[in-house]
C-alpha cells in the first residue's frame, strides 16, 4: 500500500503544480507559456528524486502499462497504480478549482487544431518520453540523478513546444481529472489512447535496440 499511496502524493503534486500554473498564467498571465513548460519538468523530476525508490514515481496510468508490457511490472499492481494516480489527479483538480472558482478549463487538455493532429502528436511525444524512461530507469523505478534530471527534461521540452499544440499532455490522470472537473469531455478519449498506445508503441522500440 505504500507505492500506492505514493503514487497518489505524487500524481496530485503533479497535477496541482502543472494545472495549477496553467490556471495562474490563464487568469493573472504571469507564469507565460514557457513557465507552464518548466514548471511540468522541474515538478516531476522533483518528485522522481523524491518519490522513485518507493513507487517508481510512475504519475502517470501510460507509464505502468507501459512498465507492465516491457515485463517490469507485476499485472496485479497495474490497475491499483493507475486507480490511485487518477484519485490523486482529482484531488488536485478539485483542488484547484476550489482556489480558482472563475477558471473554465482547470488546465484541461484541448486540441488547438484537429484532432488528428493532437493525437499524432500526443503518440509521438509519449512515445518519446517512455522510450527515455525505459533507458534511464531501473526495472520499473524512476529512481538516481540522471533519470531525473533526463525525465524532466524531457516533459519540460514536450511541453514547451507541443503545449500550444495539444496540451502536451503525455499523461491519462493529468487530462482525465481537470476535464472530468471542468466538464470538457469532448476529446478527452483521445488523450487516453494516444498516450497509452504511445507509451505501449516504445516498449517495441527500446526492445530492437536494447543490448
Amino acid at each position: 500500500m505504500k507505492k500506492y499511496w505514493t503514487e497518489l502524493i505524487g500524481t496530485f503534486i503533479l497535477v496541482f503544480a502543472g494545472t495549477g500554473a496553467i490556471v495562474i498564467n490563464e487568469l493573472y498571465g504571469s507564469v507565460t507559456h514557457l513557465g507552464v513548460g518548466l514548471t511540468f519538468g522541474l515538478v516531476v523530476m522533483a518528485i522522481i528524486y523524491s518519490i522513485g525508490e518507493i513507487s517508481g514515481a510512475h504519475i502517470n496510468p501510460a507509464v505502468s502499462i507501459a512498465f507492465w508490457a516491457a515485463k517490469r511490472m507485476n499485472g496485479k499492481e497495474v490497475l491499483p497504480y493507475i486507480l490511485f494516480q487518477i484519485l490523486g489527479a482529482f484531488l488536485a483538480s478539485f483542488t484547484i478549482k476550489m482556489l480558482f472558482p472563475e477558471s473554465n478549463l482547470l488546465g484541461a487538455t484541448l486540441p488547438a487544431g484537429s484532432w488528428e493532429q493532437s493525437f499524432i502528436l500526443e503518440f509521438i511525444l509519449t512515445f518519446i518520453l517512455m522510450f527515455v524512461i525505459l533507458q534511464v530507469s531501473s526495472g520499473s523505478k524512476e529512481t538516481g540523478i540522471m533519470a531525473a534530471i533526463a525525465i524532466g527534461a524531457v516533459v519540460g521540452l514536450e511541453a514547451i513546444f507541443a503545449g500550444p499544440v495539444c496540451g502536451a499532455s503525455m499523461n491519462p490522470a493529468r487530462s482525465i481529472a481537470p476535464a472530468v472537473m471542468a466538464g470538457h469531455l469532448t476529446h478527452l478519449w483521445l488523450y487516453i489512447v494516444a498516450t497509452t498506445l504511445g507509451a505501449v508503441a516504445s516498449v517495441g522500440a527500446y526492445r530492437l535496440i536494447k543490448p
